[in-house]
């Protein structure tokens, strides 16, 4: 079992930054490959970033990429997600979470632990 628990969301004009951690707990941090998505009001839940168990791959949406980065910290058991430029259309919920294949996936279907979610929100 893994815990995940998201952190730093918030209010930010677009523009502004923000930088979501998620701490894991359970299991050996260093086995599992992460994801973000988020979730918008009315829509679906849709894939934002993911990062391989060594940090070696990640992989980003079209709608993030160049302005969002993905990282993690193994000893700290810790995944962050910078996100720069950040504009209305990213005000979402956003999740964490954990596959236990250490390969880097874009699909929600193949991750196994899932955070709470924090919100963010973007004003214009």
């Amino acid at each position: 079992q893994v815990q995940l628990v998201e952190s730093g969301g918030g209010l930010v004009q677009a523009g502004g930054s923000l930088r979501l951690s998620c701490a894991a707990s359970g299991r050996t941090f260093s086995n599992y490959a992460m994801g973000w998505f988020r979730q918008a009001p009315g829509k679906e839940r849709e894939f934002v970033a993911t990062i391989s168990w060594s940090g070696g791959v990640t992989y980003f949406a079209d709608s993030v990429k160049g302005r969002f980065t993905i990282s993690r910290d193994n000893a700290k058991n810790t995944v962050y997600l910078q996100m720069n430029s950040l504009i209305p259309e990213d005000t979402a919920v956003y999740y964490c979470a954990a596959r236990s294949s250490g390969g880097a996936a874009t699909s929600s279907f193949t991750y196994n632990y899932w955070g709470q979610g924090t919100q963010v929100t973007v004003s214009s």
